[in-house]
């Protein structure tokens, strides 16, 4: 009885020790490494529009790789006395064992700087890259609220594209257009394209022929003061040739009018607003002039002492919680068109900050 006793004990850890853990490791490593990756780009994204609305310098670390090693080491050992009579003395059989995991990851950071980075950051969004969000489904009116300062004589809070003005924007007007240029393109009545005749390559907006003598199209085009009667109106950047009206003239922002623009969405604990720590907006009138009808369901930053409990993300600066609400999905949509926008804008950068490289250790 005593050896078949040993001989399944024996046979128990001759099997454990054939057990493979590499592939558990992957498969809880990599999703928890994607995980906190996509998670701290989203707060180092908070963290500067929160920086940016205080008037502090943002600043843009990448991580350049992910590297870990795993180590498991586990050993067995059986030891005893087994006397074939009892008048010998008493069977002792003993096992003991030990395991140990290391794991030991390396992490490598760059700060996003240089002249390459700085040039791309303040290059005004291209018309193709418009183009490009609004065919990969992406609402036309968000893009534009984004992306644009002016189209023709309509103001988006251009001045916003910077530092904090001190009198309130014009605004209301560009929501309206940016609101009528989804509905038309959602109902086909309208579409964006390239130009084929005139500047191939730029953009272009067709009116689709059965709808050339819509009302809705007709009041859309007299908005704009837009007197030209064919289907295809060219849509170009230069915004300066103001006697022009027979084209579509959009101003666009650039990466850091975009950052700057949606940091307006952050709102400012009232001890920071009393103490002078941001520029405060003024209406006409003289009273405080409230950010969020600008945003208008695009972007809203909420503030508390504490950290928050319903956030999908949220950042601590300067003694306090600055969060986006788990079930604001309107603010977590144009954060997701930011980083997308922000990927197409940085492009390829030449790291010119000295690269930090972090071995992280148990010890």
């Amino acid at each position: 009885m005593i050896r078949k006793i040993i001989c399944f004990l024996i046979s128990c850890i001759l099997l454990s020790s054939c057990s493979q853990f590499g592939p558990d490791f992957m498969k809880a490593g990599r999703n928890d490494y994607n995980k906190v990756l996509a998670q701290t780009d989203d707060e180092e994204t908070l963290l500067n529009l929160v920086r940016l609305r205080y008037a502090d310098n943002p600043a843009f670390l990448k991580v350049n790789s992910v590297s870990t090693s795993f180590n498991w080491k586990e050993g067995f050992g059986l030891d005893g006395s087994i006397f074939e009579s009892d008048a010998v003395g008493k069977n002792n059989i003993g096992i003991r064992g030990n395991t140990e995991y290391i794991e030991k990851p390396t992490i490598s950071y760059s700060p996003l700087s240089g002249a390459d980075f700085v040039k791309n950051v303040l290059t005004p969004i291209d018309h193709q890259v418009i183009l490009l969000l609004a065919r990969s489904g992406w609402s036309l009116e968000r893009i534009l609220r984004l992306t644009v300062n002016k189209i023709n004589h309509i103001d988006n809070a251009s001045e916003a594209s910077g530092p904090t003005p001190t009198n309130s924007p014009d605004y209301a007007a560009f929501n309206q257009i940016a609101k009528d240029f989804r509905l038309l393109q959602k109902t086909s009545k309208i579409t964006l394209g390239y130009q084929l005749d005139g500047n191939p390559g730029d953009l272009a907006l067709l009116i689709k022929k059965d709808y050339i003598g819509d009302a809705d199209v007709g009041k859309f085009l007299s908005d704009l003061k837009i007197n030209k009667k064919n289907n295809i109106i060219p849509i170009t950047p230069n915004y300066f040739d103001a006697s022009s009206n027979d084209n579509i003239q959009i101003e666009s922002r650039s990466l850091a009018g975009i950052l700057f623009f949606l940091s307006h969405g952050v709102s400012i604990p009232a001890d920071d607003i009393k103490e002078g720590r941001v520029t405060v907006t003024k209406n006409e009138n003289g009273d405080d002039f409230d950010w969020q009808v600008v945003m208008d369901n695009l972007f809203t930053v909420h503030t508390s002492k504490k950290p928050p409990e319903q956030a999908t993300i949220a950042v601590e600066y300067r003694g306090n919680w600055f969060y986006i609400k788990d079930n604001d999905m309107q603010s977590k949509y144009t954060l997701m068109l930011l980083n997308q926008i922000a990927a197409l804008q940085s492009g390829q950068i030449e790291k010119a900050g000295p690269i930090l490289t972090l071995p992280v250790s148990s010890n």
